[in-house]
């Protein structure tokens, strides 16, 4: 999420590095095929009408088994809370929720994975975790999150145990958190302040159970762990033994950092997604970035992290590590029940800036899984396995190791075709000595045949028949207006909708645009820069934003009912000051959610104190707030 990163000397907000195009290609600008999005929904409507025939649901997606609640709350209307009015926003050191919910903190920074694992940072402006205890804490950055319901792979005579809805493992994403806040300091001054910097980064592993009186709560488990930049790591897939993953040090392959989306697969795993990298990497001497460098955004500072200073992995001019930038952005698989397992980076699904995935399985069992690549004027993907999930599985193989990756290219017409990024292409070929080379420099690859430049692809998530939705958070940079995009720069954004050919497996889609957030500034939905995603099994939307909203409110969570011809955003939830609000998870019956509360107050206790009550002094934590409607009924009804 490209907005985050802050000027680390003053713990602001801070995103100009990363506003930077890496994308020289020249690529056909989006901006220049969006002239008439009146017929385009036309054209989508057929389009929906045919996906929906060889569309399986998102339970049925989700393989283990998800017994989603049918009901609809007391409401007859797909979404019919009463949404927070933007005179009700009165107060942004707290969340407003919709009069309808409720919402209760969980696992602020520093709680312990477990009950006794160490001791808790509270928010102390005095004091930070040691790197000791961050690495058995969670982190901060709260980003993308799956919750995995307890008895999900166990079977019996009967069949699959039923879901559980008050217990499971949590995997959540800590994709970020800058010098100040996490270490109260702008830059390290050791090799002890790195480790810490680098323990608040990563993933968080950790039970969760809910009680009669005291709600959701963590609780021990032999599954729950911290996954950090410094925790061996497996890769797999065409490039898992390339040259270009080796370092001349022979040093063992560890970590995984700048976690931002995720996405569970069908046969309950957790993937999380590496996105600016680039910025951890640094230069103790003179530096001129390769093509392939350049374009992935590798600079001299980073993003002022500092670890290159006393951490060898991360300097770019230390020839012993020559290699180790090519070690990330890339898709982990993490099994939430089975801590002994090695994170896997699954190398077929290509290196980028990995905003999130989304899967979809086609009637054959195969995967299709879709992809943002988080910077301006960057690209969408999509991956195709070559057997149907199951089998692979059974057969001690990963649907993620074979297949195809392709790069999408958006036409005038309303259609698109995706591309295959193959070394059988002889434009490829040419570039490249091997298929591993060109999973390793995806983005030199998807430049060469000719992918359409986007506005910064986020979130994926699979609708209510079929349909992919793409958020496109902004783009600083867009000169040209057009219909898609009145205002220039696009400083807004916009939901994209696409439907494939062939039950996803087809390389043609067609598509349209949902949403231009420009286009609810007069209304009392407003909202702009939609980022985090998730739909569920009936038509709804529900979209996390991330970025500066109209009127005075803070980043808010708005549900859309895609049932409906005409989208409208309503307001469940307004966070606080200089958050962000993102990740998105939910229960079997669908009646309880999870969602985060990112950098509240930018670190800063002048702006906040949440999760704490004001007091002008406690450090403000990134945090999980669980959702639940008063009355017990679906979230988003």
């Amino acid at each position: 999420m490209e907005e985050q990163f802050k000027d680390l000397d003053n713990g602001q907000i801070h995103d100009e590095l990363e506003n930077i195009p890496a994308n020289k290609s020249g690529n056909r600008p989006f901006s220049s095929v969006l002239e008439a999005n009146t017929s385009r929904r036309k054209v989508m409507a057929g389009s929906l009408t045919a996906a929906a025939t060889g569309f399986l649901a998102p339970n049925a997606v989700a393989g283990w088994g998800w017994g989603y609640g049918k009901g609809k709350g007391k409401n007859k209307e797909l979404v019919g809370f009463k949404p927070v009015a933007i005179e009700d926003v009165v107060d942004t050191t707290m969340p407003t929720i919709s009069e309808d919910y409720e919402y209760q903190v969980l696992i602020p920074w520093g709680t312990p994975i477990e009950p006794g694992a160490t001791t808790e940072y509270t928010g102390d402006p005095n004091t930070r975790p040691t790197s000791a205890e961050a690495s058995l804490q969670t982190g901060l950055g709260h980003d993308g999150m799956w919750f995995f319901p307890m008895d999900q792979r166990f079977k019996t005579a009967y069949g699959h145990y039923p879901m559980r809805n008050d217990a499971g493992m949590l995997c959540i994403n800590h994709e970020y958190g800058t010098n100040p806040h996490a270490l109260g300091k702008p830059s390290p001054e050791s090799l002890e302040d790195v480790r810490l910097s680098q323990n608040i980064h990563g993933v968080s592993v950790v039970k969760l159970k809910r009680t009669f009186r005291r709600g959701w709560k963590v609780v021990k488990s032999v599954h729950s762990r911290r996954i950090t930049v410094n925790t061996p790591v497996a890769f797999s897939g065409p490039a898992a033994d390339s040259e270009l993953l080796q370092n001349t040090n022979g040093n063992i392959p560890l970590g995984t950092v700048n976690n931002c989306g995720s996405g569970p697969t069908p046969w309950g795993t957790y993937l999380t997604c590496e996105e600016n990298f680039n910025g951890y990497f640094g230069a103790n001497g003179s530096y001129t970035p390769t093509e392939e460098q350049d374009r992935y955004g590798l600079s001299e500072n980073g993003f002022g992290y500092g670890w290159h200073l006393f951490d060898k992995r991360f300097d770019l001019t230390d020839p012993d590590y020559a290699n180790e930038q090519h070690r990330f952005g890339w898709v982990v698989e993490i099994d939430p029940f089975d801590g002994t397992q090695k994170p896997v980076k699954r190398t077929a699904l290509g290196r980028v800036k990995h905003e999130a995935i989304a899967i979809a399985e086609s009637s054959d069992g195969r995967i299709a899984a879709y992809m943002g690549d988080d910077q301006r004027f960057d690209y969408c993907y999509k991956y195709v396995s070559n057997q149907a999930w199951k089998t692979a599985i059974k057969n001690g193989e990963s649907p993620l190791d074979d297949g195809s990756l392709y790069v999408a290219r958006f036409d005038e017409d309303g259609t698109g075709e995706w591309l295959e990024l193959t070394i059988d292409n002889p434009v490829l070929a040419a570039r490249f000595s091997s298929q591993a080379e060109l999973l390793v420099y995806t983005r030199v690859a998807a430049d060469l045949l000719g992918a359409t430049p986007m506005d910064r692809p986020e979130w994926t998530t699979i609708g209510k028949n079929g349909e992919v939705f793409w958020t496109l958070t902004n783009n600083s940079q867009r000169t040209e207006p057009n219909a898609a995009n009145p205002e220039a720069p696009n400083s807004d954004g916009h939901i994209i909708r696409t439907v494939d050919s062939d039950d996803y497996m087809g390389t043609s889609f067609t598509w349209d645009i949902y949403i231009l957030a420009s286009s609810t500034r007069e209304t009392e939905g407003v909202f702009t820069d939609p980022d985090a995603a998730w739909a569920d099994p009936y038509g709804r939307l529900f979209i996390g934003t991330d970025g500066g909203q109209p009127d005075g409110l803070q980043d808010q969570l708005v549900v859309f009912d895609t049932t409906k011809d005409e989208p409208e955003a309503k307001r469940l939830l307004v966070g606080v000051n200089s958050d962000e609000i993102t990740g998105f998870t939910i229960t079997p019956d669908q009646r309880t959610a999870f969602i985060n509360i990112q950098h509240p107050g930018n670190g800063s206790p002048a702006s906040t104190n949440f999760p704490a009550e004001p007091d002008g002094t406690t450090i403000p934590r990134d945090c999980t707030l669980v959702i639940t409607r008063k009355d017990g009924g679906i979230i988003g009804s």
